[in-house]
């Protein structure tokens, strides 16, 4: 046999606490629009150049043409907006294996961005890439993106199991 899952969002867990999945939405809506913000930033570079906002050039942090680049910004940016919405309505349901997975790259992610973070603020003698702190900062935001996913995911098959 097969069973249905009906899917609502709740605004109370079952013991009467109030619903956490909500505050995950908003970190995760939170971070998306971070990364909005850094899009927008570069683009305003790209063709409004504004003395208030770092060069263009300070946003690029490799050799990709610009076209690519926002082009894979945006791409990432829907895939953002879609998970976030997917939260925040209570239907983001992922595999065991693939919170396993998304929990290991986002630390794998994490642990590199803030790497390079530090080697560019620890060492003067190293190549310009580890000294490019906006598309680093951003890599902390979207790391941290796919970890908050799995931890949200995390906390709500741990809600759902059945009690011993």
């Amino acid at each position: 046999m097969f069973t249905v899952r009906i899917l609502r969002q709740p605004t109370l867990t079952d013991a009467g606490k109030p619903d956490h999945g909500r505050r995950y939405a908003l970190v995760l809506w939170g971070l998306t629009l971070l990364f909005a913000l850094r899009v927008l930033g570069q683009a305003i570079q790209r063709w409004f150049p504004q003395e208030f906002l770092p060069p263009f050039a300070a946003f690029q942090g490799s050799a990709l043409p610009y076209w690519f680049l926002l082009s894979a910004q945006l791409l990432i940016l829907a895939v953002m907006a879609r998970v976030s919405r997917r939260v925040q309505t209570g239907v983001l349901k992922i595999s065991r294996r693939s919170r396993t997975i998304l929990t290991w790259v986002g630390s794998l992610y994490m642990t590199v961005a803030l790497g390079r973070l530090a080697l560019g603020l620890v060492l003067t003698e190293i190549a310009p890439w580890f000294h490019a702190w906006i598309p680093a900062v951003w890599h902390v935001v979207l790391a941290s993106f796919v970890l908050t996913i799995a931890r949200f995911d995390a906390r709500e098959s741990a809600r759902q199991r059945p009690e011993a």
